[in-house]
């Protein structure tokens, strides 16, 4: 045994260096009545003296969506609604009144619809600081940081009456678009969360009518490949620590109480935070799924599921799931400490000084800057899309003498279900009025029979259609087949009948006719695109939606948006709505036949060249990665945006896969004849399939075709090289 000699000068001065430090940390422990108060204490440490501290009542309250304990000064913070800005109350809301206005954006399928995670990214900075200072300022006092969005879920299905909150179809642009979003909502601090970002519905919620009993039923594969895809990028690589489970069972298990949610989410994935079960999810367990015979027997299934956060009233469940002895306090303080991870990454246990967030919540109202109306109007036009154009776009607004703007959604901009209010709209015929000169005259109306009148007149007629996301006021009806929103999915995609009629009487009469379909769904829109010359697309509720309308028919901007999803040209084209196999004829990837528009699509005033595609190298071994470069070349006249998409197809693969799939994309603007090289990575590791033998992603010997274009069916140039 060797022995510690003080002749080493810097051990003679051990025992006082230690009597200082234990000085110095009693007197910082002086500071606080208890040690859960202490920034300086690891959160772990931090999370087992609060628990020890909370009798079991208060454990159970704090199973809540706002833990708070009173009796030792501990206030967590509640839960938000955020999906496109922050939702602070409607106007006119019996259910949330007084409302605080927002800035509000496009809805999450348009703000995916720009094909930029930076956009979203900052979307959801303004978002997340709006939150905190709707939270913190002494005039509102309202609200909570802990704000569920983005939705991961997939867009399998066009008749989703919540299409409107997701990014689209494809697993791999959800995930990156999900990343972006959570990134924004939680902030760059190395300690501390801006707002935490709570993801929804986990897992594979893509149907209405029968969600609080029905089951979505596919195969490990799909699990893997496919639906829980969005839902692992947003927690490994995004960084998010929050999700709420969906009401469906999966493969016969409701999702409140589904294996998976330890087995993957927290064991594989590291989510160590909240788990919340959906609004009334609990009560369903028992009501409507039939799983469980009483409350008490669901509530212990679901803590043990791993279930930290109710959206229900589930506190009588609870309390008699432990008188019972079904649950044990033990599991209670487990399930917690989540909770808490997430409270301590939001400081809402420190000192208000040590969050440097605290400080948000002065001065003037954000929603009201120049900065935020400004970057609300941007990513509106970006969300643009241009479905078809034989020459009528853009209009010269310095030629054009006269306008007429009608039909249903020319006059307004319409709120969804999770919308807040924002300081002001702009509907399209507002934002055409403000682009012209009073030289021109400028007619709108919703009416139909003045529509008629005015299209005789008018030199061009701007027709504005679409579904109404706020829908009927009863919650489970909409006004129409076409309809859909929460909780009722549509019956139709194709147009509302009288829209279709309205677009057709005017076309009689004036040639010179642009549709704008202001929609939260794709719709089989086959007559409009036959016959009609210019059709744009734009989804609802963003503040600028009507200036963005007319800096695009204008051309004041050059319409660069991408579709988020497969159109079908018809129903007939869909499987049956319940059926969650994919790959029976579901997304690009699976499509039996050609739809009306496809995955990726959207035109431009200008045209883009593709050439000279290139790989950093010739093969990509199974760890590696590789660069996949092209030149673009804007060869039209005017300034225009391109996305560029890089599609994979296996060629060598042992198993079934994809007839293609989407693995690496960029927006870039182009002036007029110039030429850039865009460069997108790609990772062995995305090449992967989920071998169910083994239990794990692999990336096998194969042969890959990589495909560059503007769309899912416009490969402009191409390579094969190989994996090994």
């Amino acid at each position: 045994m060797r022995y510690l000699s003080y002749s080493n000068p810097v051990l003679k001065f051990l025992p006082g260096m230690i009597l200082v430090f234990a000085s110095q940390l009693s007197i910082a422990q002086a500071k606080f009545k208890y040690p859960f108060q202490d920034p300086s204490l690891p959160a772990e440490k931090r999370i087992t003296n609060l628990l020890s501290l909370m009798t079991l009542e208060e454990k159970v309250n704090c199973l809540g969506t706002h833990p708070v304990v009173e009796r030792l000064g501990f206030n967590g913070t509640g839960q938000v609604e955020g999906l496109h800005g922050l939702a602070a109350g409607v106007a006119g809301d019996q259910e949330r009144p007084g409302a605080v206005t927002t800035t509000s954006f496009p809805q999450s399928i348009g703000m995916a619809e720009t094909w930029d995670p930076k956009l979203l990214k900052k979307a959801a900075e303004i978002e997340a600081f709006e939150t905190r200072y709707v939270v913190q300022n002494p005039k509102y006092r309202r609200g909570g940081l802990v704000v569920r969005a983005p939705n991961a879920d997939l867009g399998r299905d066009p008749r989703w009456g919540r299409t409107e909150e997701c990014f689209g179809e494809d697993a791999f642009f959800n995930g990156t678009m999900t990343v972006a979003f959570v990134k924004g909502l939680q902030g760059d601090h190395p300690k501390y969360w801006k707002t935490a970002s709570l993801i929804k519905h986990f897992l594979a919620n893509s149907n209405e009518n029968t969600r609080s009993h029905s089951s979505s039923n596919f195969d490990e594969r799909l699990f893997r490949e496919y639906y829980s895809v969005p839902f692992r990028m947003g927690t490994i690589e995004g960084g998010s620590r929050a999700y709420m489970t969906s009401y469906n069972a999966v493969n016969g298990i409701p999702q409140t109480v589904s294996p998976m949610l330890r087995d993957v989410t927290i064991n594989e994935w590291g989510q160590d935070g909240i788990i919340c079960t959906d609004g009334g999810a609990f009560k369903l367990l028992v009501t409507d799924h039939k799983y469980f015979p009483d409350e008490a027997t669901a509530a212990a299934a679901c803590i043990k599921a791993g279930i930290n956060q109710f959206l229900d009233d589930y506190k009588a469940g609870t309390l008699e799931a432990l008188k019972r002895k079904l649950v044990t306090e033990a599991e209670i303080d487990k399930v917690l400490r989540g909770s808490l991870r997430v409270m301590i990454k939001l400081g809402t246990l420190d000192p208000a000084e040590e969050v440097p967030y605290n400080a948000i919540g002065t001065g003037p109202e954000p929603w009201m800057s120049k900065e935020n109306r400004d970057f609300a109007r941007l990513i509106t036009q970006k969300s643009v899309v241009l479905l078809k154009n034989n020459g009528i776009l853009p209009l010269d607004k310095n030629k054009i003498k006269s306008i007429a703007v009608v039909g249903p959604r020319s006059e307004q901009v319409l709120s969804d279900w999770y919308s807040g209010t924002p300081p002001y709209y702009v509907s399209p015929a507002e934002g055409i009025q403000n682009k012209l000169d009073d030289g021109v005259a400028v007619s709108h109306t919703t009416n139909n029979t003045l529509a008629l009148s005015m299209a005789k007149s008018a030199e061009t007629v701007v027709v504005c259609i679409g579904n109404n996301p706020g829908g009927n006021l009863n919650w489970l009806k909409v006004n129409g087949p076409s309809e859909g929103r929460e909780a009722v999915d549509r019956e139709s995609i194709s147009p509302d009948q009288s829209q279709l009629d309205l677009v057709k009487e005017i076309y009689k009469i004036n040639k010179n006719v642009i549709v704008v379909l202001v929609s939260s769904f794709p719709y089989a829109i086959n007559w409009i695109d036959e016959n009609i010359p210019g059709i744009i697309h734009i989804t609802h509720s963003g503040q600028e939606e009507g200036n963005a309308v007319a800096d695009a028919i204008f051309g004041d901007i050059n319409p660069g948006g991408k579709l988020v999803q497969t159109w079908p040209s018809s129903i007939e084209q869909l499987p049956d709505m319940m059926d969650y196999d994919i790959t029976h004829g579901r997304t690009y990837m699976y499509a039996k036949e050609k739809p009306l528009y496809p995955f990726g699509y959207g035109l431009s005033y200008t045209a883009f060249k593709y050439s000279n595609l290139k790989t950093s190298a010739e093969s990509l071994s199974s760890t590696g990665e590789i660069n996949v470069s092209v030149d673009i070349a804007n060869t039209g006249s005017r300034e225009g945006d391109e996305v560029i998409q890089l599609y994979v197809r296996h060629i060598g693969s042992k198993v079934s896969r994809p007839a293609r799939e989407l693995k690496g994309f960029e927006r870039i603007t182009l002036k007029a004849n110039e030429t850039r090289t865009v460069t997108i990575p790609i990772k062995a590791k995305e090449l992967a399939y989920w071998d169910v033998k083994s239990k794990k992603f692999i990336v096998e010997k194969d042969t890959i075709q990589l495909l560059i274009g503007s769309s899912s069916s416009d490969t402009r140039v191409e390579k094969t090289i190989t994996v090994k």
